[in-house]
């Protein structure tokens, strides 16, 4: 059964630092995209950072752009979010997800997402 199960969320003051991770079992790791949504209280979900299958290809969310940096370590079989310069804007539920691509360049998610994790709290005090 294919799951994802992010850790690493916290609550943390502006300016600060905080890693997350999400690590993929049941799935084949080295042929999906993966990714980082978030929602917060009242809005939409909505895309943070993802990145193809092979680690070449990268994309972020003008928000966090210069702040967040995705990678992945695919003989791990996870995924990293390693956010900086957090702000009280980026409080949100953070959930990983993954989407099975042919392409080892793409790296953004299409409209349908295959797999979600169940999500981790990120609370940036001011």
């Amino acid at each position: 059964q294919e799951k994802l199960a992010e850790s690493g969320g916290g609550l943390v003051q502006a300016g600060g630092s905080l890693r997350l991770s999400c690590a993929a079992s049941g799935l084949t790791f080295n042929n999906v995209i993966m990714g980082w949504f978030r929602q917060a209280p009242g809005k939409d979900r909505e895309i943070v950072a993802s990145i193809s299958w092979s680690g070449i290809n990268t994309y972020y969310a003008d928000s966090v752009k210069g702040r967040f940096t995705i990678s992945r370590d695919n003989a791990k079989n996870t995924v990293y979010l390693q956010m900086n310069s957090l702000k009280p804007e980026d409080t949100a539920v953070y959930y990983c997800a993954a989407e099975k691509a042919l392409s080892r360049l793409r790296s953004q998610f299409s409209t349908k997402v295959d797999y979600w994790g169940q999500g981790t709290q990120v609370t940036v005090s001011s």
